[in-house]
């Protein structure tokens, strides 16, 4: 199947932000979580946007099949085995603890993968109105501005830095705590639009101890796009089109990404 990926990315930017427009922000502050069995938060929002997005990509593309988040592991397996045509992977809102406790920093991600490697990723942030996206080989774009890379004049020790405390093994993670080779930490939320923002240059290091395929299919495609370097915790891709979960070591800059690695494996 030939597709146009630089015609399919606006007309997919378009009906992300209106689905987001019409099933996330009106439920925003208005919403009644439940607890799934891993002890992760979904709401209606989450189900709303998953059945409205495969709705609209099926019509569009009809032989594209679709794996969700909000479906059961037995589904997204069978979804797996039946993408000879391409595979959706969509996570419908990525970060819902913070969608439900009122924090506005939650998004939508999208991954096309074609014969298992991800071809084209958008995530799209409707507080701010931020679409990030990607083609593979092409380039990253943010609101049609494309994101390149830029020089790093900053050393380790001034960089800032994305770390999911939650995930990571406790000898890592306190070797981080009181000893961090950076000046300063987040940690947001949103595991896809952590991906962006370092790809966006806002901050400079990335860790992750357990990401799902939803979490990083659209995300590592667009900091690979903007310039950017990512591997998991024992060097291998973080990308390998498997349901098991990643762990996340990533940085814009080669340099960063080199002496972050050097800090936490050394």
């Amino acid at each position: 199947m030939m597709i146009d990926y630089q015609i399919m990315r606006p007309l997919l930017q378009q009906i992300i932000q209106q689905a987001a427009e019409q099933e996330l922000l009106p439920r925003f502050h208005s919403i009644e979580r439940r607890f799934k069995a891993d002890g992760s938060i979904v709401t209606e929002a989450d189900i709303a946007m998953q059945q409205r997005l495969t709705r609209e990509l099926q019509q569009q593309w009809p032989a594209i099949v679709l794996l969700g988040e909000e479906m059961s592991e037995a589904e997204q397996l069978v979804q797996m085995t039946r993408s000879d045509h391409g595979l959706w992977v969509l996570d419908p809102l990525d970060g819902t603890s913070n969608f439900a406790a009122g924090i506005p920093c939650f998004s939508v991600s999208l991954a096309l993968l074609i014969n298992g490697e991800v071809q084209l990723g958008i995530i799209y942030d409707p507080v701010r109105k931020e679409c990030f996206s990607a083609i593979a080989g092409e380039g990253a774009w943010l609101n049609g501005e494309r994101l390149a890379p830029r020089p790093a004049a900053l050393p380790l020790a001034n960089c800032i830095a994305q770390v999911d405390f939650k995930r990571l093994p406790a000898k890592m993670a306190a070797q981080i705590a009181t000893q961090p080779p950076y000046s300063s930490q987040r940690s947001f939320g949103s595991g896809a639009l952590d991906w962006c923002w370092l790809a966006a240059g806002r901050v400079h290091l990335y860790l992750h101890g357990k990401q799902k395929l939803w979490d990083y299919s659209a995300g590592q495609l667009i900091l690979q796009e903007a310039g950017g370097e990512s591997c998991t915790f024992d060097g291998q891709p973080v990308f390998i089109g498997e349901l098991a979960s990643r762990s996340v070591v990533a940085a814009l800059q080669p340099q960063h990404f080199e002496a972050w690695r050097r800090y936490l494996f050394n």
